[in-house]
């Protein structure tokens, strides 16, 4: 298994750069991910006794923590700071005034509450970047909703076009899209607007949601809902605009193929005996296979049934037709495209090593990788205060005090 690439050979892309990470659970961690990986120093910050809910969603474990935890928030520090408190609010906000960005998914209007908002914190740091992920965005009538990602898959279409047909139960999307979508997004905004900062010496509010990362996810079908004012249906694995593209079965599982255009048409057809297909009008065209997308999935249905995926698949790569299979999640991760592109390596953890997903972005010249499991709650809290300037009598009031402090998960 691999242990990632080797970050020692040249700068990361974000070395120097601090961050601290007021969030919880999925989209925000996600964002601080991103950047950690990309060595940014991330901060995570808990608050005293259970800490980040996701070190509660166990079983399953990996090193004595959650694996849900492990895996988002692996390459971070963690300190535990009461934010209730205010020696704990004092100690935050010493932090952001002096930190580079920070990422935050509260409930609009919660830092605010807290003394901790970003018109508040950027009259000390005019070159702070301050990432805010809500469930609906800072505006509109939504703005102080509490946002999860199974509403905002509903609310966005996403669960109408989800599923294997019109009449059937709505059926979300497997992983929590909308959380990871948006703390992709995030750290996409953080990345732009500290290069805009290298330029203007500024930094700015980076803010985007749950809701909109759903939206950004229809674009296809959004394309077909504004070209035609009709709502675009179901269509199993199918796509909405081109065929054959979808899942279809074989003797003895399924197999995915990509044969929508012409070029590929043809050369399925033929890897698949079938070339009287190409003088079928009623699949001629795309538009024709589309409009007759019924049809041709049952014509290609019948043939595939008769050899096993591994066959088909063998045949379809000999023709260059774009196929593959419909794997479950071990498969995933043990398949050797998985392993040559170092998608999932290993990472110390508590005295020991586990298994998490490696970066998916790659750097010739600045190496990124994973450094560091996830931390026990409160693990870095001395380590930290010490670099905001924290002298040792003021650490061990407020760890007396239960303003910051380590806390058992």
């Amino acid at each position: 298994m691999s242990r990632g690439p080797d970050r020692t050979a040249a700068a990361q892309p974000l070395a120097g750069v601090r961050v601290v990470e007021l969030a919880h659970v999925m989209a925000g961690p996600v964002c601080g991910r991103m950047l950690a990986d990309m060595g940014a120093d991330v901060v995570k910050v808990e608050p005293p006794g259970p800490g980040d809910p996701t070190r509660a969603f166990a079983p399953p474990r990996m090193a004595g923590l959650a694996a849900a935890f492990v895996m988002m928030n692996r390459n971070k520090r963690g300190m535990v700071i009461d934010l209730k408190s205010e020696p704990g609010r004092a100690v935050a906000r010493r932090m952001l005034t002096r930190c580079d960005v920070v990422i935050e998914n509260f409930r609009a209007g919660v830092m605010e509450e807290l003394g901790l908002g970003y018109e508040s914190l950027r009259a000390e740091n005019a070159g702070l970047v301050y990432c805010q992920i809500t469930g609906y965005g800072r505006t509109g009538p939504m703005a102080g909703a509490r946002g999860f990602d199974l509403i905002a898959q509903g609310m966005t279409g996403l669960m109408s076009v989800t599923g294997e047909g019109e009449g059937r139960p709505p059926v979300k999307c497997g992983p929590p899209l909308t959380d990871i979508t948006a703390g992709i997004l995030g750290a996409m905004g953080v990345v732009s607007a500290l290069y805009a900062r290298e330029k203007t010496g500024v930094g700015q509010r980076v803010d985007t949601s749950l809701y909109e990362a759903g939206i950004v996810q229809t674009f296809w079908q959004s394309a077909v809902g504004l070209a035609t004012g009709e709502s675009p249906r179901p269509l199993g694995s199918a796509h909405p605009l081109a065929a054959p593209y979808e899942a279809l079965p074989t003797s003895d599982g399924w197999i995915t193929i990509g044969g929508w255009n012409q070029v590929n048409w043809v050369r399925l057809v033929r890897a698949m005996d079938l070339e009287e297909l190409t003088d079928d009008p009623r699949f001629e065209t795309n538009a024709d296979r589309m409009a007759n997308l019924n049809e041709l999935r049952k014509t290609l249905a019948a043939r595939l049934r008769t050899a096993t995926t591994e066959a088909w698949l063998r045949r379809l790569e000999a023709a260059n037709v774009p196929a593959g299979p419909v794997s479950n999640i071990l498969e995933m991760l043990r398949h050797p495209q998985t392993v040559a592109r170092e998608m999932v390596v290993e990472v110390e953890q508590g005295g020991t090593t586990a298994e998490t997903l490696g970066m998916p972005v790659k750097f010739s010249q600045a190496p990124a990788g994973i450094e560091r499991g996830a931390p026990e709650q409160g693990e870095h809290t001395r380590e930290v205060l010490r670099e905001y300037g924290f002298a040792d009598a003021e650490i061990a009031e407020l760890l007396r005090s239960g303003a910051a402090g380590r806390f058992n998960a």
